[in-house]
Order: structure tokens, then sequence, then C-alpha cells
């Protein structure tokens, strides 16, 4: 089979943990017969300095020539500006909005070999599995009015908007449906409702939509009790799904719980993960472009290649090319082999090419 891939590594580390990524998908089109076509392009900052903005209008027509998207990072201390110059942030939220990549699906899971990872007590994070799937295209970050400017009286003043329509709220909330009939049947839907006017219409959407789903146990949670019982109890969660502003901050402390963002991947899709045959994706490491590290090869690509692994899954349907992804990670991990962020004091670790060597040789084995 012959897929295209639209290839963004962006800045910081997402050249270094993306290159290993390209390497799996080599060694999979080795061992399967199948033929991965690279479209690459820029975006963020290295697209910034060569062209004045963080992804260009060409660049944008390649991707929607695509299949899919493999994504790097953005950003770093270089474009951290707080006018309202061009910032590398600009290129993921335009590509997000134009793809329609309405949902962001981030795994959490701890593995056993790596408890001791974790900064919470091992009988906390033993056996942690879920999913948080947060709306990716609507909400604060892209409600209008968005604005900056001085009153008659010089004081500084700035609004941002949150905003949701009932169907935006619907079809992400179906997304959690769906995967949830596949796991434990039980989601979570976070909201502040107590407080906010679209978090009751969030609300009252999953209430409604849950009559279609009997056999899902739909569990409604303020937001930030939620956050308290993340690092409290996090066995609780199965499915987790909430809007914008919500799941990007709590998606990020749900990172921290295997002990290190450097393992864990994300998919953002355009339509319900099951419902199509291929769905459009852009699939990414969650840890950014970590820009001390940068150029030392010591990142942690792990990540970045879990997030391949979903990318041949759910866009291109290829399960048992992403099983085995899954699994040679698994086995690389329990056989010793770490990345200076998750290894032990004064224990060897490895770079980030031997990481990617090792995984791709389990696959080719």
């Amino acid at each position: 089979m012959e897929f295209k891939v639209a290839v963004l590594s962006g800045d910081g580390i997402g050249p270094e943990v993306t290159r290993e990524s390209i390497k799996i998908l080599e060694a999979i089109g080795s061992r399967f017969g199948h033929t991965f076509n690279l479209q690459t392009g820029d975006v963020g900052g290295c697209s910034i300095d060569k062209n004045g903005v963080a992804i260009t209008d060409e660049t944008l027509d390649d991707i929607l020539k695509c299949d899919s998207v493999l994504f790097g990072a953005v950003g770093g201390p270089k474009w951290d500006v707080t006018s309202e110059n061009e910032r590398p942030e600009n290129g993921i939220l335009r590509i997000r909005k134009e793809l329609d990549l309405f949902s962001n699906i981030r795994p959490v899971k701890v593995y056993k070999d790596l408890v001791y990872a974790s900064p919470l007590k091992p009988e906390i994070v033993d056996d942690v599995d879920f999913i948080i799937i947060r709306e990716l295209t609507s909400g604060l970050y892209f409600g209008e009015p968005k604005k900056r400017w001085n009153s008659e009286d010089g004081i500084r003043e700035s609004v941002d908007t949150l905003y949701y329509n009932e169907n935006e709220i619907e079809r992400v909330l179906r997304v959690g449906f769906e995967l949830a009939m596949g796991r434990e049947r039980k989601l979570h839907s976070l909201d502040k409702m107590n407080v906010m006017a679209t978090s009751r219409l969030w609300r009252e959407v999953a209430t409604e939509l849950s009559e279609e789903y009997p056999e899902v146990e739909l569990i409604h949670m303020l937001a930030d009790n939620a956050a308290m019982q993340l690092v409290t109890n996090p066995k609780i969660f199965d499915v987790i799904v909430t809007e914008n502003t919500f799941g990007d901050m709590l998606s990020d402390e749900a990172a921290v719980i295997g002990g290190s963002m450097g393992l864990l991947p994300s998919a953002s899709l355009s339509s319900v993960p099951g419902k199509q045959k291929k769905t459009l994706g852009l699939y990414e490491p969650i840890h950014g472009s970590a820009p001390d590290i940068a150029g030392q090869n010591i990142a942690n690509p792990i990540a970045s290649i879990l997030s391949t692994s979903m990318m041949l899954r759910w866009s291109f349907g290829l399960n048992e090319e992403s099983d085995l992804i899954d699994n040679s990670v698994d086995a690389i991990l329990s056989e010793g082999y770490r990345t200076i962020d998750i290894a032990k004091e004064n224990e060897k670790s490895l770079s980030t090419s031997e990481i990617g060597d090792l995984i791709s040789n389990k696959i080719n084995y």
C-alpha cells in the first residue's frame, strides 16, 4: 500500500525526534511492503525565519494533498514576543483550523517498568491507562473578539472570547463516547458549569448525547476537581473529554504522571475515529520543542514514534503495524533501555538515534 505523509519537523528537538519516526516508517514499509511518500515542509520559527510567517499557503496546500501529517514541535526563546507579531504557534493553530482537526487525543499510560520515574507514589500510578480528548478548534483560543487595546485613560486592556455552539460540542463528545465504547465504557466529561455559560451548554449536550450510548457511564466532573483527581487518584479515569482550554492544561498535567513528557503521543483528528475508512489527522509528541536540549541527540523519541503508531492505526487502518510499533517500544523499555529523561541516577542512557535504532531493529527482527 502507498501513503502520502506531510512531515513538518519544526523547531528545537522536533527534527531530531521526527527523524526517528521516519526511521520507524521505513522499517514498517520494509517489513509489510508499504510505501510512505514524505512531503516535507517548514512550520513554526524556522518558517518565520525563512518566509516571515509560521506556515505558508503553499505548505498548507501541500498538506491538503496528503493522507496525514507527522508533526515535530514549534517555538523557542528566539520567537518569544509579547506583541502581535507572527508567532511559531500560529502555524499549528492554522493547521488545526484549516484541516478542521477538532479533536485532540492524548493517551496517558504508565509503563510498569517506569513506575519509578513518576513523581507520584507507585501505588497511585501503577496500572494507570486513560485517554484525554480535548476539543481543538473552538473555545477560548479561536473565539472573537480577541484583541488588545489602550483605553482613553491609557489603561491597557485585552479580551479573549470563549465561544461554543452545540454542534462543536456534540462532535467532540461523540469521539469520547465512541472511544469509551472500545474501552471500559466510562466517560468523564469535564466542565465548569457552576460559573460558565458555555460549560452549562456543554453539560446539557453531553447529557442529551448519552442517550445514544446507554452502555457508557457518563460522569460529569468539574475541571478543577479533575485536576486534583489526576494527581491523587488517576486510576478512576478511562476516557476524559473536555473543552479546549481545560484540555490544554489538564493534558499537560496528566503528562507528568508517567515520568516524562517524552513518552506521550497525541493525535488531532478531523472525524470520529473508526467511522470512516481513513481519518485525516495530525500526529505529534506533546513535549514541545525543548530548545535547551536541541541538537544534543538526547531527546526521547518515543512520544514521536508512538504518534507515528497512532497515525498508522487511525489514518491508515494499519492495526497490525501499529501494534508492532507499540510492542517494540514496550520491549525495549522492559529490556532496560532509556534516554536520559527516564534513566535512573548513575544509569547509562542512550541517545535519541540509538533508541530509534533499537525500536527499528525490533520491527525488522
